[in-house]
């Protein structure tokens, strides 16, 4: 009796042993696609790791970070989640993010991510807290049926653009008015990223420095010369948005414009072959294009960070990278996938590839999101229809960001 009572006693400790060595990472990420690979991803992840439990919650992209804010102040807080670089000044002053440096150093996959990820990832402190899991990065669209037709090559510089923009620009019927422009340009909110191609490639020119140099004032008057004078932006461009651009684009309106890979399958599903892309053009001595991010991160208060960092970094492990970016339109960021990838035509992953080098974020400034939202649109729209000059609109903005 005495020797069972022991077995039992022995085989319920092992019992609480195997309970308590048990981990169950609740992780929180945002898919809109139906045909949603997270389930198979987490029975993969599962069966390679013994002990370790995955939670996945998909939750609605409109209400994420208001949902995940209200949960690391309520103490629920997920133990990974998905998260943009713009949440990363505000998840760091409510001290929530995990570094996760010596766990990079020590990781097999760090060698297989795209060059420059990590460095654009970083954050100010120098540290690492987010594991790149997806990205796009802008380059220049253009019609390559046009460009044959005239005898153009794809522009390398903003002289070569201006050059091939008014010999695009056209009337191809006949009856006396443009039909075709050169450049659809965005003039209304997000348009930035085509202004910033213009004005911030330049060396020493920045959000926050420079522009209000020769160079950065030059960029905004390029962008203002080819609407005014050259003519070759449509007349609708001091209000157009994405819809606009991507609709005059597809129709022939337009033979260039700037836009990610998230594009690509509507334009080839519209024009086939007709439609190429290669990185945005050298402007002022240099190159500057948006890198759109999404990352992972493991949150501070997870209650096993060594299991939340094995699913973060499975996620962003070759194959399984792949798998994932199937469901968001987005590219995967190994080397391995990247060469593999089937999710778009070739010429738009090697576009995008290209431009990583001189890819850039926004300043992680709460002034950037009224640079976004009303400086940056207001100020350009006046400045197209010649009520500004590219000084006053260039000072505005370097004002906005000289704020403390």
């Amino acid at each position: 009796m005495k020797t069972s009572m022991t077995l039992l006693a022995l085989m319920a400790g092992l019992g609480c042993a195997q309970a308590q060595a048990d981990s169950t990472v609740k992780f929180w990420y945002h898919f809109d696609n139906p045909d949603n690979p997270m389930s198979d991803l987490v029975s993969r992840f599962e069966s390679e790791n013994p002990g370790i439990k995955i939670d996945a919650q998909n939750v609605p992209w409109n209400s994420y970070y208001d949902n995940l804010y209200t949960a690391i102040v309520g103490g629920n807080a997920p133990d990974a989640a998905m998260v943009k670089m713009f949440a990363q000044p505000r998840l760091l002053e409510m001290e929530a993010l995990e570094p996760i440096d010596d766990q990079l150093d020590a990781w097999p996959g760090k060698a297989d991510l795209l060059d420059n990820l990590l460095d654009l990832t970083k954050a100010q402190d120098g540290k690492h807290y987010y594991l790149p899991v997806q990205y796009v990065a802008l380059y220049l669209y253009y019609r390559a049926d046009m460009f044959k037709e005239l005898g153009l090559t794809p522009p390398a510089t903003c002289e070569e653009l201006r050059e091939d923009a008014i010999k695009l620009t056209r009337d191809t019927n006949g009856d006396g008015k443009i039909d075709t422009y050169g450049f659809g340009f965005r003039g209304g909110k997000s348009g930035h990223e085509h202004w910033g191609t213009f004005t911030l490639g330049a060396p020493g020119v920045s959000l926050e420095e420079g522009l209000t140099s020769e160079a950065g004032v030059a960029g905004t008057q390029l962008v203002m010369d080819l609407f005014a004078k050259d003519k070759v932006f449509p007349p609708s461009a001091p209000n157009d948005g994405f819809q606009e651009i991507i609709g005059a684009f597809k129709t022939g309106v337009t033979a260039m414009t700037i836009h990610h890979v998230g594009s690509s399958k509507d334009l080839v599903a519209a024009l086939g072959d007709k439609v190429s892309a290669v990185p945005v053009p050298e402007c002022h001595g240099g190159r500057w294009t948006t890198f759109g991010d999404e990352s992972t991160a493991v949150l501070s208060g997870a209650s096993d960070k060594e299991a939340a960092w094995k699913w973060i970094s499975f996620l962003s492990t070759a194959g399984n990278n792949a798998q994932f970016n199937t469901a968001t339109g987005q590219l995967p960021i190994t080397k391995s996938d990247t060469k593999t990838w089937k999710g778009h035509e070739a010429r738009f992953v090697e576009a995008t590839e290209k431009s990583l080098p001189f890819a850039h974020l926004l300043p992680l400034s709460s002034n950037t999101a009224e640079f976004v939202n009303t400086v940056w649109p207001a100020n350009m729209q006046r400045a197209l229809l010649g009520q500004i000059t590219a000084q006053q609109m260039n000072q505005t903005i370097a004002d906005l960001f000289a704020k403390q």
